[in-house]
């Protein structure tokens, strides 16, 4: 495999349950650009599913985010999308509306339909030639490929060139992915799927131990980055918005537009729970909540937020386990040390 290359659709990693596709009317669709590490993964809802929308880093890069405050005109969204490629890769949302368009889904205006796109992107510009990343062909090469079947995980989509571990720099730190989890709890279903490309480490709640992060200069042993700052170890200076996880949260119970973002809100507590630090002023961590409202049966908003939190810590670890070292530059994964 030529250095930087990222193999497509390969999972490794321990057996992995439950996905955002578990939720009927979601499919999910990866566009992974060969040319060098990156990509854009799809969520398209083309009935409508109704969106939420919490930005907790400081230096986001997204799109439509505005749209989807609850006192605002529009409830439904027909696609997320989540990119690599830094603001650039907002443009892949232009592809995704065209392949909405011509399948004639979208909000009605007057005598035309508009599809209702929100995206969120995340810098991978580290890896390979910085020109190259997601565009509107990649947005619709993504809607193209998008199916209610188990999607990927790891280095595709959104996640191909993520990477964490970043606070004490590119040289020090681990290939990230993207994962997705589901839960089913009294007849209502709720799934996420998220892109990890933190600054902090990815630790295991359950263990307390580092699946990836930043290393020490030996390359295999854990940093522990909050650890290293309370000993007074200085990183160096941060480059702004070089980082980010970004992700959707997303369950079959009816919800309005204030619970899906409430939703959203409560699903960052399971990046609190796995990545540390989380929501720097170096990362744009965005998540969505989108709800289809496919079943009849309720769980109170508390119970729903508290499981969008698991699935969500869920689907970080699992995006990092499933995640395929890199050559060039080196950048081991979770399975490559042992540390998964």
């Amino acid at each position: 495999m030529s250095p930087g290359r990222v193999p497509l659709g390969r999972t490794i990693g321990p057996v992995l349950t439950g996905a955002l596709t578990d939720i009927a009317g979601l499919k999910v669709g990866h566009h992974t650009d060969t040319r060098r590490p990156t990509g854009c993964t799809v969520v398209l809802c083309e009935a409508g599913a109704v969106c939420g929308v919490d930005v907790r880093g400081a230096a986001p890069g997204t799109r439509e985010t505005d749209l989807l405050a609850p006192g605002n005109l529009v409830e439904r969204v027909h696609a997320v999308v989540l990119a690599g490629g830094s603001a650039f890769g907002l443009d892949a949302a232009g592809g995704v509306m065209r392949w909405l368009d011509e399948h004639g889904h979208g909000f009605a205006v007057g005598p035309a339909r508009v599809p209702i796109v929100p995206a969120a992107v995340l810098f991978d510009l580290w890896l390979g030639d910085a020109r190259v990343r997601p565009d509107a062909a990649a947005g619709f090469a993504a809607c193209e490929a998008a199916s209610a079947q188990m999607p990927a995980q790891g280095n595709v989509g959104a996640g191909a060139g993520a990477t964490v571990g970043k606070m004490f720099g590119i040289a020090h730190a681990m290939k990230g992915g993207i994962g997705h989890a589901s839960l089913q709890v009294e007849g209502v279903r709720i799934a996420a799927l998220v892109a990890v490309n933190a600054a902090g480490d990815v630790i295991d709640p359950s263990t307390a131990r580092v699946v990836a992060g930043s290393r020490q200069l030996d390359g295999r042993t854990p940093r522990r980055i909050t650890q290293a700052l309370a000993r007074g170890l200085m990183p160096p200076q941060l480059v702004a918005g070089a980082n980010t996880t970004i992700g959707i949260v997303a369950t079959d119970a009816a919800l309005d537009k204030s619970q899906c973002a409430r939703l959203a809100t409560m699903s960052h507590d399971g990046l609190a729970r796995c990545i540390d630090p989380v929501h720097t002023p170096t990362d744009g961590d965005t998540m969505f909540a989108l709800a289809t409202g496919s079943v009849a049966r309720q769980l109170p908003l508390g119970v729903l937020g508290a499981l969008a939190a698991e699935v969500t810590q869920r689907a970080v670890l699992n995006g990092v386990r499933a995640a395929i070292g890199l050559q060039e530059p080196p950048l081991p994964s979770a399975r490559d040390l042992g540390w998964a």
